[in-house]
């Protein structure tokens, strides 16, 4: 699902600038968890409705579908708009975290 990915890049591509290169070089396992789950990426129920718009349901469908195969369940409550926004973007960032990763390596950075 590609929702508003370029919206998550540019966040990420925000974020990663606080980092020096060295910490990303030493903590390459941890730079999702920093980016995408230390802080909401929405907050307030309005402002996540508004954000979702249309596609709530498909992005509730592809929640669904990430907690069932990695966690053998669905956590996600999904009366909550914030609670939904958040694990999406928390979703989409793990594959903008690993492109960065594998860019890294192709280029011998890491």
């Amino acid at each position: 699902m590609n929702y508003k990915k370029q919206e998550i890049q540019e966040h990420f591509n925000d974020s990663i600038i606080n980092y020096d290169k060295e910490w990303i070089e030493n903590n390459q396992d941890d730079l999702h968890y920093e980016i995408f789950n230390t802080d909401y990426y929405i907050i307030g129920s309005y402002k996540a409705t508004q954000w979702l718009g249309d596609q709530v349901f498909n992005i509730i469908d592809f929640i669904k579908g990430y907690e069932e195969f990695n966690f053998g369940e669905v956590t996600t409550d999904f009366s909550s708009p914030e609670a939904i926004v958040n694990m999406y973007v928390y979703i989409i960032g793990e594959e903008i975290v690993s492109d960065y990763i594998n860019q890294l390596d192709e280029l011998g950075v890491a």
